[in-house]
């Protein structure tokens, strides 16, 4: 079992030395595409898996979820949480046995979701039809500090309900003077570039686990076209993710690695419950 960069109390106490009178903002990742971001005082959690749901879903099937990284922090400890996100209705990006502790934590907490998945969100987390705040491709929300723009994402296609409403998505998140694109699980596919050239991406957050049939599950990037996507799109820095959680659907992030240094893209890999923060970042533009 990997043991993460820090957990527990030692990462509960580095996510709460967070200054809220800095000027950049701080990223931790809490594993598979779980990040925790702060920007002055608040607190955006992206896509967070924190129980062993899966694990114990698949234990007695032929597509065992063993886990692979010890868990980083109980979601209970969360009690600060400002908006959280789901891209999709797979239980790695919409667990209920992550969410409801947060939601008890936080009384005030946003949900974005695509719209498309309200009823199935509902559902799962027994919550009030009303209670999320929905998104599509194309539509923007504002929450806190942070406005949301919806990505279309293709898992492995880009499906859409009957209302043409997108069922995966990504989102490009502003604040402040900055940018992060959480991609949510996705292939790339031809429009992807064009829909996230103009916003100047500082940061990219993908996946790199790859599309293999065998494995029977939805796939995404791999490890070159992660670095390849980052570099099309412009984007300041790529950390990738959704690895090294489960055998039978992981990645090695040495290739990716490989790939970003040959394509001359700015990366940075992190163990699980590692921070990052945007001192990193190299803004010839910005002006704070």
């Amino acid at each position: 079992m990997i043991t993460p960069y820090q957990k527990d109390d030692e990462l509960l106490a580095d996510i709460r030395s967070a200054d809220p009178a800095e000027d950049r903002f701080r990223l931790w990742w809490l594993g598979q595409s779980g990040f925790l971001l702060h920007w002055r005082g608040q607190f955006l959690l992206f896509d967070p898996y924190l129980s062993d749901s899966l694990t114990e879903k698949y234990a007695d099937t032929d597509k065992p979820h063993v886990r692979m990284t010890e868990r980083v922090i109980d979601p209970a400890r969360l009690d600060f949480i400002d908006v959280a996100t789901s891209t999709h209705n797979h239980t790695d990006h919409l667990d209920a046995f992550t969410l409801w502790p947060l939601l008890r934590g936080n009384p005030d907490l946003q949900l974005v979701i695509p719209e498309a998945n309200r009823d199935f969100v509902a559902r799962r987390l027994q919550c009030p039809l009303d209670y999320p705040i929905g998104l599509n491709d194309g539509t923007s929300v504002s929450v806190g500090h942070f406005t949301f723009h919806g990505i279309a994402a293709a898992h492995n296609a880009v499906e859409r309900d009957d209302q043409g409403r997108c069922h995966y998505m990504g989102y490009v998140v502003t604040f402040g003077p900055w940018t992060v694109y959480h991609s949510g699980d996705t292939l790339w596919y031809h429009e992807l570039t064009e829909q996230l050239q103009p916003f100047a991406i500082d940061l990219a957050l993908l996946p790199i686990n790859g599309n293999k049939p065998e494995r029977r599950v939805a796939g995404n990037l791999d490890t070159e076209e992660a670095a390849r996507l980052g570099k099309e799109i412009g984007a300041g820095m790529v950390i990738p993710c959704h690895y090294d959680m489960f055998t039978f659907n992981t990645a090695n992030p040495a290739d990716f690695v490989r790939a970003a240094q040959q394509l001359g893209q700015t990366f940075q890999v992190l163990q699980c419950g590692e921070p990052w923060n945007s001192d990193q970042l190299a803004r010839q533009d910005l002006v704070l």
